[in-house]
């Protein structure tokens, strides 16, 4: 009992002190954001040691905008000397916040759409040790989603699922979310260069850190809207973000379930989809024959078919529920700082 109490006592501390060590630098890529910049920066709480705004080629000059108006001696001014996207600009400030020593990195958009007082909300689960990465959820208040549009609504909701199969965390929503929370020593890992540069950013992000095994967790948030105009335009991107969810979940389970582990779930992935088409295309391919030749199939032959369709559905069933119990629970970033785990 003592010893727990004394591993317990000093977990806390331990947590503690990272918390107190905590460097927040935010990042705010901009591309047209001239009337909401300086109200975004302005919300941004004093907690916050660093701004890094990337004005990503934008033809309004945000970032000199910034410079002539601007008063916080927090803030950095990047530029891109072309338009990267939503993506390439936060990557950029993403590199520059590492380069300043920053400890907890939190990206925020320009168009004054999030809270910026939530920000210390958002990096707790990152400072005390809890998650590698976090991430808001405006679908957690449901009573409160009446402000968002429905377009917006139902291709979020659309996403949302698909972002499950191809990013492996079951447990979190709202992957298109740019208000995010990441620890140092995870960007210090992440293969910037081939991230997603566009709008698909925050869903590559979850695909590439589920490789490395982070554990990501869900901040509620509001959903708030205005006069503001999103740039991302749901109905033209949503089949561009389906093929490239379908892309990574192929290429995850291929880096989980065969390159770097082996289980049953691996075998189960494969037999599955294979015996689900082969009792589908024979079973098809049977009753077109015999509704051509007006004769009934024989038993044999409709249990040839439905056979492998249901015991395919099984396996695939049962390597879903292997892969939703496998989601990372443990925080990567304290396995690699040894100064971050309670001692024994």
């Amino acid at each position: 009992m003592a010893r727990a109490t004394s591993e317990l006592l000093s977990s806390l501390r331990t947590e503690q002190t990272l918390a107190e060590k905590s460097v927040i630098a935010v990042v705010i890529p901009c591309y047209r954001e001239r009337e909401h910049i300086l109200d975004v920066i302005g919300a941004i709480p004093e907690l916050v040691a660093k701004i890094i705004c990337v004005d990503d080629g934008c033809p309004d000059s945000t970032g000199q905008f910034i410079v002539a108006e601007n008063t916080d001696p927090r803030v950095e001014v990047v530029n891109n000397e072309s338009n990267e996207g939503v993506g390439g600009a936060t990557i950029c400030g993403y590199r520059a916040a590492l380069e300043s020593g920053a400890t907890v990195v939190v990206k925020i958009d320009g168009d004054d759409q999030m809270d910026a007082t939530l920000i210390e909300t958002l990096i707790e689960p990152v400072k005390n040790g809890s998650a590698d990465y976090a991430k808001g959820n405006r679908f957690f208040d449901l009573e409160k989603l009446a402000s968002m549009p429905k377009m917006r609504l139902f291709g979020n909701a659309i996403l949302s699922f698909v972002s499950k199969f191809s990013t492996g965390y079951w447990q979190t929503f709202d992957p298109t979310n740019g208000f995010t929370a990441i620890h140092r020593d995870v960007l210090a890992l992440l293969p910037l260069d081939k991230i997603d540069k566009g709008y698909f950013f925050e869903s590559d992000m979850l695909f590439r850190l589920n490789t490395l095994g982070c554990v990501v967790m869900d901040v509620p948030m509001p959903a708030r809207y205005g006069t503001e105009t999103s740039h991302l335009l749901v109905r033209k991107e949503i089949g561009s973000f389906l093929y490239k969810h379908a892309a990574n979940f192929l290429k995850r389970i291929f880096y989980n379930y065969f390159l770097r582990g082996f289980s049953i779930a691996s075998i189960q992935w494969v037999a599955g989809p294979l015996l689900l088409l082969f009792g589908l295309i024979f079973g098809l391919s049977e009753w077109v024959a015999s509704s051509r030749e007006g004769v009934t199939a024989t038993a044999g032959t409709v249990m040839l078919a439905a056979l492998p369709t249901i015991v395919g559905i099984q396996f695939i069933l049962s390597a879903i529920d292997h892969d939703i119990r496998n989601v990372p629970t443990f925080a990567l970033h304290r396995l690699l700082r040894p100064s971050s785990k309670p001692q024994k």
